[in-house]
């Protein structure tokens, strides 16, 4: 990303920065001031659209972002109460993401920083993510972030603001992913985990499923193994001629995937002498992952911030929380940006 204009880290005023977040099947424009204050968040989900693929289908969601953005930064603008002069800065996805929907949101906010001669600010999206939080109490460095979404499963070490650094990732399926495919495997309509999560929780008894804890020391994860120990007790139950205990397997794999999430997040959490522990990501609206992790952090003596189940999804407010921390340092990007699907957290970070 280039950098534009000198550092300035005390802004004088409040600042509003638009904010639009196209990286996979979720269309969001939002208004935030003084990337905590949210004005404005429209979202139009694509889910109902997807489900009869199983799954997103890229073509069809840079189609469905095409059709509704006009409209959403129109509105979003309006919900706002701001008039677009007093706009700070109009931030984007850059990455990571489907790279034709993240050209569909660049674009829109290329275009409408030009016209309006506002600064263009890139803005990571798993960023984003973790500065939600931010949207409802201050963060407090050293902290630790479990990012669980659709295509990320990380723990990010954050020692100072707007400092990244990737410590632990998946080696294979992101926990949503996994999540969805196993959904799959036993019946279910996409997206998958809420139906896992939902059965989890109503099953008396529990499939006796595998841990997957790699190296002693690592912080990497890995449910490629896990999705296929399901699929071996679906298919040797058929072998048997019986019929599969759907809610027992859920709860097994809930719980397997809970244990070690909670597990490497609180080791990193000793490792590091972090003060707070973030939960990021879609993942995050999971409930039998919020309460076991509330429940572990308690007995800890650990600080768990969560955000509201409104902002763990695909949303532009988290993406303009993020930006706020480039807005502060004076880092925009030039009318050249491209989209970046592979883009580095670490790299993203202030000042890099």
């Amino acid at each position: 990303m280039g950098l534009m204009n000198g550092l300035d880290t005390h802004l004088e005023q409040d600042s509003y920065i638009l904010a639009v977040e196209t990286s996979c099947d979720e269309t969001s424009v939002s208004v935030v001031k003084n990337g905590r204050e949210v004005l404005s968040n429209l979202i139009f989900s694509q889910i109902e659209t997807h489900k009869a693929f199983g799954g997103v289908v890229p073509e069809v969601a840079s189609r469905k972002h095409v059709e509704s953005i006009t409209l959403m930064l129109q509105e979003a603008v309006e919900q706002s109460g701001i008039s677009p002069d007093k706009l700070s800065a109009v931030a984007v996805t850059q990455g990571p993401g489907l790279v034709g929907a993240l050209l569909v949101g660049i674009m829109a906010a290329k275009s409408l920083a030009f016209a309006l001669d506002k600064p263009l600010i890139g803005t990571h999206h798993i960023a984003g993510h973790i500065y939600a939080n931010r949207l409802v109490q201050e963060i407090s460095y050293p902290c630790i972030a479990l990012v669980v979404s659709g295509g990320h499963t990380e723990l990010v070490l954050m020692e100072s603001e707007g400092k990244f650094r990737l410590i632990g990732r998946t080696r294979d399926d992101a926990v949503g992913e996994a999540y969805d495919k196993v959904a799959r495997a036993l019946g279910f309509p996409y997206p998958g985990g809420p139906y896992v999560d939902r059965l989890a929780h109503e099953a008396e008894n529990s499939a006796d499923l595998p841990r997957s804890w790699l190296e002693p020391d690592s912080f990497d994860f890995s449910f490629s193994g896990l999705k296929s120990a399901v699929l071996n007790v679906l298919n040797q139950t058929k072998m048997r001629g019986e019929t599969p205990d759907i809610p027992a397997i859920a709860r097994g794999f809930q719980e397997s995937v809970i244990e070690v999430l909670v597990e490497k997040a609180i080791r990193a959490m000793r490792m590091t002498g972090a003060s707070e522990l973030l939960l990021c990501g879609g993942v995050a609206a999971n409930r039998g992952l919020r309460e076991a992790l509330a429940e572990r952090c308690d007995r800890e003596g650990i600080t768990l911030r969560i955000p509201p189940f409104a902002y763990c999804t695909d949303n532009a407010a988290m993406i303009g929380a993020a930006a706020f921390l480039k807005l502060q340092h004076g880092e925009f990007a030039p009318q050249t940006m491209k989209a970046e699907p592979g883009l580095s957290l670490e790299e993203w970070s202030v000042g890099s």
